[in-house]
């Protein structure tokens, strides 16, 4: 398995992060520094686990614009729900997230990486 720890995955995860203690504050109640309700905990613990995972490591493209569709579909449709919602509230609680999040979907999205043989 590959571990990605490098600086865009870190700052992908501390931006997913963001979006999903905005969300949980917003329709959960939580407040700042209580940390998550379980289902966002276990939301954000699944997209972490999926960035850990991501095939292209740091030129991991936006997940909107990804070729590798790897989160299940209720996870899919449920971070497109939180990305929708909190994406414009992340200017004003993160500006540097948001506008790094923004300017890293500029960016040309790479081709899907041949898998490497598996050792034998």
């Amino acid at each position: 398995m590959r571990t990605n720890d490098g600086p865009r995955i870190s700052r992908e995860r501390r931006t997913v992060r963001a979006m999903i203690d905005l969300w949980c504050r917003g329709h959960h109640g939580t407040t700042s520094g209580s940390g998550l309700c379980p289902d966002c905990s276990a939301l954000a613990a699944y997209a972490d686990t999926r960035l850990e995972r991501c095939c292209f490591g740091e030129e991991k493209p936006t997940c909107r614009d990804c070729p590798v569709h790897c989160y299940r579909p209720t996870e899919k449709e449920l971070m497109r729900e939180v990305m929708r919602w909190a994406g414009p509230r992340m200017l004003r609680a993160h500006p540097v997230l948001a506008i790094r999040h923004l300017l890293d979907g500029k960016k040309p999205v790479p081709s899907r990486p041949k898998r490497e043989p598996a050792a034998r």
